[in-house]
C-alpha cells in the first residue's frame, strides 16, 4: 500500500514538473467553454438578449463565439446527453461561473427577463449567489466575492 502511495505521488511530481514546463513555454491568453445546444439561432439571441453578450464569430449554421468583455462561451450546435441536464440541475451542478460586481442589480435586472431563476439571490460565506439556466438547460451562476 505505501509503495503504491509512493508511486503515485512520485508520478504526479512529474506530471506537475511537465505542466510547469509547458506553460511556461506558453501564455494561456483565454478560455473558452463550449456548450453543446440544440438551436444554435436560440442561443445566441438568449446570451445577447438577456446577459449582454455580443456575437463575436459564427461559422456556417453549427458553431459561434459569444463574448461579454473578458467572458467568451463558444455554441455548438448538437444534442446534449439525455437526462443530463436535469442530473446537472437536480444536483446543482454548475456549468459556467461568473465573477459580477452589483449583483442585486444584476438579479433585478435579470428576474424581469424571460429567464429561469433556479437559485435565487442568496448569501453564502463567500459571498452572495443567485443561478440560472439558458434554454438547453445550462446551470449559470452569478458570484459577488466578499
Amino acid at each position: 500500500m505505501l509503495i503504491s502511495f509512493i508511486f503515485v505521488v512520485y508520478h504526479a511530481k512529474a506530471i506537475l514538473n511537465c505542466m510547469k514546463t509547458t506553460i511556461a513555454a506558453a501564455k494561456i491568453k483565454s478560455m473558452s467553454p463550449q456548450f453543446l445546444v440544440n438551436d444554435i439561432d436560440r442561443s445566441i439571441e438568449f446570451y445577447i438578449k438577456n446577459l449582454g453578450f455580443q456575437l463575436n464569430f459564427r461559422y456556417e449554421d453549427f458553431y459561434a463565439g459569444i463574448v461579454n468583455g473578458g467572458c467568451s462561451i463558444h455554441l455548438k450546435l448538437a444534442s446534449p446527453a439525455v437526462g443530463e441536464s436535469a442530473y446537472r440541475k437536480n444536483n446543482e451542478h454548475l456549468d459556467i461561473t461568473f465573477s459580477v460586481e452589483g449583483i442585486e442589480d444584476l438579479f433585478n435586472e435579470i428576474k424581469n427577463k424571460k429567464v429561469a431563476v433556479i437559485q435565487p439571490l442568496r448569501d453564502m460565506p463567500y459571498g452572495r449567489e443567485f443561478y440560472i439556466t439558458d434554454p438547453d438547460g445550462y446551470i449559470i451562476a452569478f458570484v459577488e466575492e466578499k
